[in-house]
């Protein structure tokens, strides 16, 4: 055989490429072969991480509301959600199984169709909304009306067949009443609806007036949904009402307070943000335009998106400002935040959604959980909430930008962050010695610069 230092130049050049070019190949094939087991193997402790929940659910509360784990026991919480005072809780409210409501659409991901199939069953036989029992609208909306909707949109695709027998909309009909039950509490001089309905009795008597700007402006994905499956346009009239009626409320800088009177129309709490008590608002208006396609959708999405920018971003963090002036009210960090970086994925905003994450995540490595509030003017945890209630936000974001870029760094995160947490009980009074990576730090003054500026 010729030696390679026997052939000319342009040869030689030419099978030295070869060479790497065949070596890079089984790199990378070696590469992709491990990601697709590691994706395996991570989907396979997700699939026993769902079903411990589920089984425990089933076998210890069901058909009650929620699992208390800890004692083996239930929670029939739909009166308490969103109740912090636990005010004018039912005495006779035996549950509505809204784990297992919630539950269906991942039965249906992990391709479990019997299960699936039996909770329908026993749903369409069993579930009934004729109660005495106060409800949060917003928390009932997006459990209950969303949990039946997706359930039913899954039981009638053909490309599943998760229902061997027959399926007569059970479900729909079931959405429906409940839809219907929800119309009493549009019924306000301002078309925003109240905060809080009885199923049976409608609104109350001496109803609170108080209600949040995602309370009533995050309904119009189920309800909008419910009318165009049904042909009752009541539904998504009055959703659609109540946005409209929010945004005109805006500020001339485009930015929405907290919370605001559903009869008179004028705002409580000034403080505006990405956080809690506004951050569905955003999404919604995303998610209306990706699923509805009307224009208006998407012209008050950016008006805001842009005005969130432009007033509450700080690097890669977001502060709350006042609605009026557009000047900073509160320098914290709220565990609910992370949903922005994968709505900005939506957006399109991937530079953004990257670094907001990442900084996201850097706290999660200091204490191992996300703090449900912690003070960046402060560098402390709110006093009054050192918990971390399991929440899905920041593992929803990390899905999106995985999916945005194929960076396989964000499988490590979702990894890490889907590991069993090691419960410390003086976790909460760690706090570290920085949140920020890089040359971001805390100056005298007390507010967040960059080193790079």
């Amino acid at each position: 055989m010729m030696s390679c230092t026997l052939l000319n130049p342009k040869k030689r050049l030419f099978l030295c490429l070869l060479v790497s070019l065949a070596f890079f190949l089984v790199v990378d094939t070696s590469s992709q072969q491990h990601l697709e087991a590691k994706k395996k193997l991570m989907r396979e402790k997700v699939r026993q991480m769902f079903y411990h929940a589920y089984d425990n659910y089933m076998t210890y509360a069901f058909p009650h509301d929620e699992l208390k784990p800890l004692t083996k026991s239930f929670t029939d919480s739909l009166s308490e959600l969103g109740n912090l005072k636990l005010e004018h809780l039912p005495t006779d409210y035996n549950g509505s199984a809204v784990t297992l409501v919630e539950s269906l659409s991942s039965l249906a991901i992990l391709g479990n169709s019997s299960e699936f199939e039996k909770g329908v069953r026993w749903l369409s036989d069993n579930l009934k909304f004729d109660i005495d029992a106060r409800v949060n609208l917003f928390e009932c909306n997006i459990r209950v009306l969303g949990g039946l909707i997706s359930a039913h949109l899954l039981a009638i695709d053909p490309t599943n067949r998760l229902i061997q027998g027959s399926y007569n909309n059970q479900l729909l009909r079931l959405a429906e009443d409940l839809g219907k039950r929800f119309l009493p509490a549009f019924e306000t001089p301002t078309g925003l609806p109240y905060a809080w309905i009885n199923l049976k009795n409608g609104v109350m008597e001496n109803e609170t007036t108080e209600t949040s700007t995602s309370g009533c402006g995050s309904l119009i994905l189920e309800m909008g949904a419910l009318s165009r499956l049904t042909g009752d346009p009541r539904f998504e009239s009055a959703a659609l009402r109540a946005l409209r009626q929010l945004w005109r409320m805006r500020s001339s800088l485009d930015l929405l307070g907290t919370t605001l009177d559903v009869v008179t129309g004028e705002w409580l709490e000034y403080s505006s943000s990405i956080g809690a008590g506004v951050d569905s608002f955003y999404e919604y208006l995303l998610k209306a335009y990706i699923l509805f396609g009307k224009e208006d959708y998407w012209q008050m999405f950016s008006s805001a998106y842009l005005a969130s920018q432009k007033y509450f971003r700080h690097g890669p963090w977001y502060h709350e400002a006042n609605m009026w002036s557009g000047k900073p009210t509160y320098w914290q960090l709220t565990s609910l935040q992370a949903f922005w970086p994968g709505l900005q994925v939506l957006a399109g905003d991937i530079a953004a959604a990257n670094s907001t994450h990442r900084e996201f995540f850097h706290v999660w490595e200091k204490f191992g959980v996300l703090p449900e509030r912690y003070l960046l003017d402060h560098q402390m945890i709110h006093p009054t909430m050192k918990y971390y209630p399991l929440r899905p936000e920041l593992a929803e974001s990390t899905f999106y930008l995985y999916q945005a870029t194929k960076d396989p760094w964000y499988l490590d995160v979702g990894e890490i962050e889907g590991h069993p947490i090691q419960v410390v009980s003086s976790w909460h009074e760690k706090v570290p010695k920085s949140y920020f990576s890089g040359n971001w730090t805390l100056s005298k003054r007390g507010a967040w610069e960059s080193g790079a500026n």
